[in-house]
């Protein structure tokens, strides 16, 4: 085989890898907004604005601490699963917490442990969600800001996060502040 040949077909290889991978990453992105279970994490008070972070929201979330009985060493920064139920409302709520992928039908969400708490009761650990930031077209990020945070702590309307998960994986679809979507505002 002539060097120009190889050359091409090696060069044709690594364009095809290079548009598969985004691909691939979009594909399942997309996936689970198609086939995952919609969960709504109810969003906590924010910290100020910071103007080195661009163009969207910081997201904190009420379900980030869960109480474990066993006394298993737990390290920040570690991987964990966290399984989800709904509360009467339709609010995400944390069942469990394990550091083993669940084999069962359960939904769950791959995170890490952001700080560890052990005393006497057990470990209380703080959960890092892999979907903190919901990212807007610059234009209209600083005014979907400023709404998020004046009605973030109405207790009629909620804000909310809507987020779909599928086999550990989460996708941050919206943000919805008193019942409609942050982009509409």
């Amino acid at each position: 085989m002539n060097n120009k040949v190889l050359i091409a077909i090696v060069f044709l290889l690594m364009v095809a890898a290079q548009l598969f991978v985004p691909a691939k990453m979009i594909s399942n992105r997309e996936d689970v907004l198609k086939n995952g279970k919609e969960f709504k994490f109810k969003t906590a008070p924010i910290d100020p604005t910071d103007p080195f972070r661009g163009s969207y929201i910081s997201l904190f979330f009420d379900e980030t601490q869960f109480l474990l009985k066993d006394k298993n060493k737990w390290e920040t920064g570690e991987k964990i699963y966290v399984y989800l139920k709904t509360d009467s409302l339709g609010y995400a709520k944390i069942d469990n917490v394990s550091k083993d992928k669940p084999v069962s039908n359960i939904d769950f969400i791959e995170a890490k442990v952001s700080y560890v708490n052990n005393d006497s009761k057990g470990n209380t650990i703080s959960i890092e969600y892999p979907f903190d930031r919901f990212y807007m077209e610059e234009s209209k990020a600083e005014n979907a800001e400023t709404v998020y945070g004046k009605y973030q702590n109405d207790s009629t309307y909620p804000a909310y996060a809507k987020v779909y998960i599928k086999d550990g994986d989460a996708v941050l679809k919206d943000v919805i502040v008193k019942g409609k979507s942050i982009k509409d505002y």
